[in-house]
């Protein structure tokens, strides 16, 4: 009988451990979501490409071009393929961007990943069929298989000349607004204190 009681005592114990461990886990798993502003992640806003990371220059520079009234940031650098492929890039380049974000690796001049310029590559295509169609140049050099992406001309479309977390330092854009709990700040507000 005592034998009995052990074990289920140290059954007990084991389940009130792990039960514990997953509340913590999920806990941190949530709070991190919440933090950093996930769901956001989910929206075509082009708003939501500065929430953390480095892209101001380039929103500003979006952001007075002519592809402001016709194209998102989602628009132009996400396969549009299919819904799966789309957010199976946005999810992997989510999840580099955090890495390199969290680390604090980016540098200063930002370059565009080979998966990055397949999609945009793509897309300009699928938004300028008709215009791509007439050109003899372009059709020349894919013939001879030579790589020719659309920006090879067409440099400053739409970001100019902006590359540098620097270039437009003090460049006005939607305040990012952290949806810290208020408990935490409280928290901050009396520790700072």
């Amino acid at each position: 009988m005592r034998n009995e009681n052990k074990k289920n005592s140290k059954s007990l114990f084991t389940k009130f451990y792990f039960l514990v461990l997953g509340g913590i886990f999920f806990g941190l798993i949530s709070l991190s979501f919440y933090l950093s502003n996930a769901a956001s992640y989910l929206s075509d806003k082009s708003e939501t490409c500065i929430n953390c990371h480095v892209m101001k220059t380039h929103y500003v520079s979006w952001s007075k071009s002519a592809h402001r009234e016709y194209a998102s940031c989602i628009d132009c650098h996400v396969p549009h393929d299919n819904i799966i492929k789309k957010y199976l890039f946005k999810a992997s380049d989510g999840l580099r961007h955090a890495y390199v974000f969290t680390f604090r690796l980016e540098p200063q001049n930002i370059m565009i990943k080979e998966a990055g310029k397949k999609a945009v590559q793509e897309n300009c295509i699928r938004c300028h069929f008709n215009q791509v169609q007439k050109m003899t140049i372009f059709k020349e050099l894919n013939e001879q298989k030579q790589e020719i992406y659309c920006w090879n001309c067409h440099r400053e479309t739409p970001h100019g000349r902006a590359t540098s977390l620097s270039s437009a330092a003090n460049a006005y854009t939607p305040i990012f607004i952290l949806p810290t709990p208020d408990w935490i700040a409280d928290y901050i507000k009396i520790k700072n204190k």
